[in-house]
């Protein structure tokens, strides 16, 4: 068995680390500066706030001032963090992991600055390992719990991205490799901007009693035609928006993933700056209002023509009426 060490402990990294450990890989934990809250639960309580499990005895958990140990030796180093915060991470452990033969990204989406894959920032600042991507309707609870869950690993070669993962695949935790890199990351870049939209739907359900179940499948069907657009446009392939990178993450985020709970809150009339606000002072990161920008972006300079991410995007950053979602319908 290969050394793990996962940088980040996030919900989705922690999530990571526990599995791994629990399926005999020899793993480490490694929180920043920034995790020093949940590094002190972790120690204190021997669980992430975020999380329903303990983390397994045989989980090394290392804080900032232990990179080094936590580094040691090993063979496959994990970086969660979020698409905007990735750059940073790699800077913070760049000396230590050296010559590391893959690097595991937990990341979604692209950097909202400069509109790059996370692949592409990796590869600028890491020169040698294999770089792969991890997506797939995924969450961060049932992976920790031990829920049965599938995942896409991706990387440039399958053969790298089957090497990184194996040793992870278990009864609970089903892979499916390909080399659709781009397709994979594209994939990521818009789904949790799709879920937002489920989750408005549901707060207007719970404002006027009714359940918009008509309009949910449609809108989640649209969501999933124009993920496929925005994944082809790029060079992405169309079964990798339509497999478990794609429609099966739009679906498992916009049924019960914090992007969706957000969407729910500005549905019942929050706004969003201050719906966001309220979810991270729960220690829940909401990735999907810069993906909402994100696929905005992207259609922009395509000349695509996507009107469900369009009405999610003017819902969360210009002010338009929840309701107006129901406009890509039309």
């Amino acid at each position: 068995m290969p050394r793990l060490t996962v940088f980040g402990a996030g919900a989705m990294g922690t999530a990571v680390a526990m599995h791994a450990a629990r399926a005999g890989v020899d793993t480490a934990l490694w929180a920043n500066r920034f995790d020093l809250p949940v590094l002190e639960r972790i120690r204190a309580e021997g669980k992430h706030p975020g999380l329903p499990e303990h983390v397994p005895a045989a989980l090394g958990v290392h804080g900032p001032d232990e990179l080094d140990v936590a580094a040691k030796g090993i063979e496959i180093a994990v970086l969660a963090a979020t698409s905007d915060t990735v750059r940073s991470l790699v800077g913070m452990v760049r000396h230590a992991i050296g010559e590391v033969p893959f690097v595991v990204s937990l990341a979604k989406g692209v950097e909202t600055a400069t509109g790059s894959r996370i692949s592409e920032i990796v590869g600028a600042e890491l020169q040698g390992p294999a770089f792969v991507t991890v997506a797939g309707p995924c969450l961060a609870s049932e992976l920790a719990s031990g829920v049965p869950s599938s995942a896409v690993w991706a990387s440039a070669s399958v053969e790298d991205a089957r090497a990184a993962g194996t040793p992870l695949v278990t009864a609970e935790y089903q892979l499916v490799f390909t080399d659709d890199l781009a397709g994979v990351e594209y994939c990521t870049a818009s789904k949790n901007a799709a879920a937002i939209g489920m989750g408005i739907l549901d707060g207007l359900g719970k404002l006027s009693s009714e359940s918009y179940r008509n309009a949910k499948a449609a809108l989640f069907t649209m969501a999933v035609q124009e993920l496929c657009v925005l994944v082809e446009a790029q060079g992405g392939r169309r079964e990798t928006a339509m497999g478990l990178a794609g429609v099966g993450d739009v679906f498992v985020t916009g049924a019960g993933g914090r992007n969706r709970l957000f969407g729910e809150l500005i549905g019942e009339g929050q706004d969003p700056v201050a719906a966001r606000e309220q979810l991270e002072a729960r220690g829940m990161t909401v990735a999907g209002a810069a993906s909402a920008g994100d696929a905005r972006r992207m259609a922009e300079r395509f000349g695509l023509h996507l009107p469900y991410h369009d009405a999610v995007y003017r819902i969360v950053f210009e002010g338009d009426e929840p309701r107006r979602i129901l406009d890509a319908l039309v």
